[in-house]
């Protein structure tokens, strides 16, 4: 049976045990599922462990084997362009649909209220934290470590990998008998990161069960009464953007078939959609872009790390639809110049965005000040509505900010490709 198979059977039989155990009040069941959630962290814990040094690896092994700097430049360049461009339309795709549907024009009164005295205080204490994160100009600033084994040693994902690139295209430049013995060892370090990686993944399937039923358990469908046209809006705008975007992007840019693509992708998708992480999906994805899809090293080794970090399509739409909701629930329509600027700050605020569960709504807390600001209105208030049912769209969200991720890897192998064709690298 395909891995990919035992991770789907996991889920629906997580989710079938987490429903029967919320719906039907078996305090038993829901006590045991609750129990054996640890094993689930545990697993992530296990993949995020090996991210670090994988990503490390094989972004040093992956810029020093290009040989030719400027190479490393036009690659970078597509890939943020590109990154930002998804991005953008994945906004546009939330406001125009929350336009259309207008998800908080319906919302009771009493549905309100009952949201409120439920999540306040955990929504105060999100906007706390979004003001404790660092501004635009600061995470630009600290992609440039001032100690590299601090990175290491903290996961920062965005000094590792501006370090990783530097690094590399210094090997690169090194005479080839020495550039042979590094390369040696980060392309060992790289495989056996890789051996790592076979072998947790043969626990996904257990660990899936655990993370989803417990998740069901715990907060169950009931808040979905009050929030389901706001619930639904957001996944049609993700659904819209896999459809018309990536599948725009692989069947002109990428000359690939979109189906083909899907499928063998649906691992790293099942893998994103229940951890709620791109990075601690990243090696999952890196595996798959070079063993499944084909996709060059020297491409996938640079594009997915960096897209884990600053790729956040389904972030993004989710933040332009809560925002959209919010402002309708408590302060009525706005106009469609505030909504080009949440088309701006939600573009650039994706960029540092940590790939980790709930990151968005740190996001989302930076965007709503802007469009409360002079409204009297507590971001706390806007935040608490929707906390019911983040968990469930921070997992679907997940799920296609990793499908973009390799779609753009996608995109920029065959970029890669024509330019060759053309006799660019001569």
């Amino acid at each position: 049976m395909q891995l990919y198979t035992k991770i789907t059977i996991a889920l629906i039989l997580g989710v079938v045990a987490g429903l029967v155990a919320n719906a039907l009040e078996l305090d038993p069941l829901t006590r045991l599922l609750i129990a054996i959630e640890p094993i689930g962290t545990a697993w992530i814990r296990l993949i995020t462990m090996v991210v670090v040094p994988l990503v490390f690896a094989s972004l040093i092994v992956g810029t020093a084997s290009l040989g030719d700097i400027t190479k490393l430049g036009r690659i970078g360049s597509k890939t943020v362009v590109y990154y930002l461009t998804t991005t953008a339309i994945a906004v546009s795709i939330g406001l125009l649909l929350s336009n259309i549907v207008r998800p908080g024009a319906g919302m009771s009164a009493e549905a309100l209220e009952g949201l409120r005295s439920s999540y306040m205080a955990e929504g105060a204490s999100r906007v706390e934290l979004a003001q404790e994160a660092p501004s635009l100009v600061d995470v630009f600033l600290n992609m440039i470590p001032r100690n590299p084994v601090e990175a290491l040693a903290g996961g920062d994902m965005l000094p590792i990998i501006f370090f990783a690139i530097f690094l590399g295209a210094a090997v690169s430049a090194l005479p080839m008998e020495r550039r042979t013995h590094i390369v040696g060892f980060f392309e060992g370090l790289n495989e056996a990161c890789m051996v790592m990686i076979h072998w947790i993944m043969k626990l996904a399937p257990y660990a899936v069960f655990a993370l989803i039923g417990a998740v069901i358990a715990r907060f169950g469908l009931d808040v979905l009464g009050s929030l389901m046209v706001y619930v639904v809006t957001v996944l049609v705008g993700l659904l819209l953007h896999v459809i018309l975007t990536y599948t725009a992007a692989l069947k002109f840019l990428a000359r690939r078939a979109p189906l083909a693509f899907y499928r063998k992708v649906r691992g790293v998708q099942l893998i994103a959609f229940s951890t709620s992480s791109s990075n601690a999906t990243l090696p999952l994805t890196m595996e798959t872009a070079e063993d499944e899809l084909g996709i060059e090293k020297e491409v996938s080794s640079f594009v997915l790390p960096l897209g884990a970090t600053i790729n956040m399509d389904g972030t993004a739409l989710y933040q332009a639809v809560a925002t959209m909701f919010i402002a309708q629930v408590l302060i009525g329509d706005i106009s469609l110049t505030v909504q080009f600027g949440i088309v701006l700050t939600a573009t650039l605020a994706s960029i540092g965005a940590a790939g980790v569960p709930s990151a968005g709504i740190i996001i989302l807390v930076v965007v709503l000040e802007g469009v409360l600001a002079g409204s009297g209105v507590d971001p706390a208030a806007g935040i608490a509505l929707i906390l019911g049912v983040d968990r469930i769209l921070d997992m679907c969200r997940t799920a296609v900010n990793v499908t973009g991720d390799l779609t753009a890897a996608a995109v920029i192998e065959r970029s890669e490709y024509e330019h060759a064709l053309r006799g660019g690298d001569r």
